[in-house]
């Protein structure tokens, strides 16, 4: 793997660890809970992520369709805390698998969304997925410091 595409994979092993530790000891309450309106659990964060991750990286970015159902992802209920941590790390280890088949030159090269036809460079879908996945590592971070703070 490139040294460019091996420290973009550190940064996003970083993100899923934190992720981890997150959702860590929680019980299925806890993953389901939702904190208020228009606001999603733990478990539907993770799930989402992982599917937004597997969705820039794999199928637009390494061309590897996945047939995600992006509404889908904001309906799970029930899962536990070892199965979400069973998606965050088959999402990396997919991740790291496109990551190494790239060279620099793929970064400028344009990529078609699956869901729209949307095109995109193959280095924006890879900034996308970082950053989209930092956002909800916050988001998951804030949730369960609501969730601790509760009276649940």
């Amino acid at each position: 793997m490139h040294e460019n595409f091996a420290a973009y994979y550190e940064r996003l092993h970083s993100l899923h660890s934190n992720i981890g530790k997150a959702i860590s000891g929680l019980s299925t309450e806890a993953l389901d809970w939702v904190p208020g309106p228009g606001m999603n659990s733990l478990a539907v964060l993770v799930v989402h992520l992982t599917g937004a991750e597997r969705y820039w990286i794999g199928d637009v970015a390494g061309e590897d369709p996945s047939d995600r159902v992006r509404s889908k992802e904001f309906k799970v209920h029930g899962l536990e805390a070892a199965e979400l941590q069973k998606r965050l790390d088959q999402t990396l280890v997919h991740s790291r698998g496109v990551l190494s088949r790239l060279d620099l030159e793929a970064l400028d090269q344009m990529r078609s969304s699956p869901r729209d036809g949307s095109s995109y460079s193959v280095a924006w879908a890879l900034a996308h997925a970082l950053e989209h996945t930092a956002l909800h590592l916050g988001h998951i971070q804030i949730g369960r410091e609501l969730w601790e703070l509760s009276d649940q």
